[in-house]
């Protein structure tokens, strides 16, 4: 991959029909929201390409505005292409709200927990919010564009979802019955706390004042006043 000017271009593998290679080429807002690198191991630089394009597409668009031709004209491919690869646009739409959860649940997932109730939520609090920031156009899909999933899809989302959800759940609990936190009421304080995360891909900009480090950690700061932690305990 080779970034020249307001573009990154990608040269897929040869196609079906045995013709030669072609660029397709990305469009730079999602080069640099990261979205380029976002997708499972093994997965074709073609279908990178037309993800990458249907997240910007979708975001600014919606789904239901968005076409086929929409996503495949914006790197440079023909109509039928996307259906090479995938059976619907809405398939599309699930690849890609199914690995934004994936993703975000595995940044929750690897933070350690080193048994200090304070220290182990802000790092749950900061990695979420950090990871929406640094991939908000992806995670702007993923928030707002469920209702256009499949039931079925929508169902595998919705568990996803649980699970993070439950990964600071257990934490703030924890931390409650071990008298860390001053927290009445954990389920309504956890919603809020995701809450922080998820809202901020309405508005945020890479290129803005604060990474996504410093406002992982601004809003990891604030999750704890909610809960009845010391913000200032331990770091």
């Amino acid at each position: 991959m080779v970034r020249k000017g307001d573009q990154v271009r990608m040269v897929t593998r040869r196609n079906r029909s045995g013709g030669p290679s072609r660029a397709v080429v990305v469009p730079a807002e999602l080069a640099a929201g990261g979205a380029v690198d976002l997708w499972r191991e093994g997965t074709s630089e073609a279908v990178r390409a037309l993800l990458v394009s249907a997240v910007l597409c979708f975001s600014s668009k919606g789904f239901h505005a968005t076409t086929t031709r929409d996503i495949t004209a914006a790197v440079g491919l023909s109509p039928g292409a996307l259906y090479v690869h995938f059976p619907s646009k809405e398939d599309v739409l699930f690849e890609i709200v199914r690995t934004g959860h994936e993703q975000a649940l595995e940044t929750m997932r690897s933070q350690p927990d080193d048994g200090d109730p304070t220290d182990y939520v802000r790092r749950l609090v900061a990695g979420h919010v950090a990871w929406h920031a640094r991939h908000h156009t992806v995670a702007r899909v993923c928030q707002y564009e469920l209702a256009a999933l499949t039931p079925e899809h929508l169902a595998v989302v919705l568990d996803l979802r649980q699970r993070f959800s439950a990964v600071l759940r257990s934490a703030v609990a924890q931390g409650a019955r071990a008298g860390a936190f001053d927290v009445p009421d954990v389920n309504h304080a956890v919603r809020a706390m995701l809450s922080l995360g998820i809202d901020l891909v309405r508005w945020y900009r890479l290129d803005g004042a604060d990474s996504p480090e410093a406002l992982g950690g601004f809003y990891a700061d604030l999750a704890l006043r909610m809960i009845g932690a010391s913000a200032g305990r331990s770091r």
